[in-house]
């Protein structure tokens, strides 16, 4: 129907009589979505505990970075020092990275490292301080005995289980009369407390801390979580009031794919680095005479280093993008305390009763994933 001008109360000599004229929808503009939460989608199973738990491992390093300054430049030096000697065994073929020199660790004692210089042939390079040197992999002699063995220690995490509850009361007035666009109060007041849990759910999934003491709570000491901005701590970018652009964002997937195996799928950003992501595709945006939507969107970013979903989230700080690998990424509710109403006992007349539900974040290997700080903002 198009747009008359007409007031919807008013009168008027053709008119019956006066009426106020009421929608059955209630409007309502707080923001109350929850993106992130919508991709992640429901966990398939609960936490057990109000401390939740697991394990992460990893496989044995295959670099250490050359720690001795007095070996820099030297193509015939075979002892040098290294960070840590115990990555490295004897038949170990390594490289220096950005070298095509391969050399051959013939002996390992502390975090001193032995080695044949130009092995196989190659050209022996300079030696370079602070650098990685990389296995190739080890080269074991026919019919030795068996090296000793080595392993890793599976690690122990954890995150705390935060409580959400509203508290909805309902005269007895308000129950029997009837409603303008509400048919039952009671139900309204339980919907518009749950949509606040939820956006508040969301929020401390991103910005969430844990207490300094206590974490896991206690009469006086409110239990929270941790969340996302708080348990990133390996690969961390800081972008130093810069402006985000590809190269960037490159750059930080790059170190993640380096870092671990974890696949980034997801990018998480508010309004502002949102527009600067559009950008990236502003001067390759083209149009003819045909055309009739201007469109300024980026869905979807593709790199080498992942294929990334693009999430918008108000609740994101608006100088950080966040980067994530969505499958090592769950929202557990304690068991049996997900997201529900627990009514309270009756003492006049009115009806009580707590929206209440009991969550955590488990986000596993946070290697995995990673951060951009401190973005331009202006």
């Amino acid at each position: 129907m198009s747009f008359t001008g007409k007031a919807t109360f008013s009168a008027g000599a053709t008119l019956p009589e006066l009426a106020e004229d009421v929608g059955d929808v209630v409007g309502i503009v707080s923001p109350y979505e929850t993106p992130l939460l919508d991709h992640l989608g429901d966990p398939q199973r609960s936490a057990t505990s109000t401390v939740h738990e697991w394990l992460e491992d990893t496989l044995l390093p295959n670099a250490s970075d050359v720690n001795d300054g007095l070996v820099v430049g030297s193509t015939t030096e075979t002892g040098f020092s290294v960070v840590d000697g115990g990555v490295f065994r004897a038949g170990d073929l390594v490289q220096v990275e950005g070298s095509r020199e391969v050399m051959l660790v013939s002996g390992v004692s502390g975090n001193d490292v032995t080695v044949v210089r130009g092995y196989g042939g190659t050209t022996a390079e300079g030696l370079v301080d602070a650098t990685p040197l990389r296995i190739i992999g080890n080269a074991a002699l026919e019919g030795q005995d068996a090296d000793a063995a080595r392993f890793t220690n599976r690690t122990r995490r954890q995150n705390y289980t935060q409580i959400f509850a509203s508290t909805v009361e309902v005269s007895g007035s308000q129950l029997a009369a009837t409603q303008a666009a509400v048919a039952d109060e009671m139900d309204y007041q339980k919907q518009e407390r749950l949509r606040e849990l939820l956006r508040d759910l969301e929020n401390s999934v991103i910005n969430g801390v844990a207490p300094a003491t206590d974490p896991q709570g206690g009469v006086s000491t409110r239990r929270s979580m941790k969340g996302v901005l708080s348990m990133l701590t390996t690969n961390v970018t800081d972008a130093s009031s810069a402006a985000l652009d590809e190269d960037t964002l490159n750059a930080a997937m790059r170190g993640i794919w380096e870092a671990s195996s974890g696949g980034i799928d997801t990018i998480v950003v508010n309004g502002f680095q949102k527009r600067a992501l559009n950008g990236f595709i502003a001067s390759a945006r083209g149009y003819d005479a045909r055309n009739t939507r201007f469109r300024d969107l980026l869905s979807v970013y593709e790199s080498d280093f992942g294929v990334c979903r693009v999430i918008l989230s108000r609740w994101v700080p608006a100088d950080t993008l966040l980067l994530l690998d969505s499958s090592r990424i769950d929202v557990l509710p304690l068991s049996g305390r997900s997201f529900g109403f627990h009514p309270l006992a009756t003492t006049g007349d009115s009806k009580a009763g707590q929206v209440l539900g009991e969550y955590t974040l488990e986000l596993r290997n946070e290697n995995a994933h990673g951060v951009i700080r401190n973005l331009a903002t202006s």
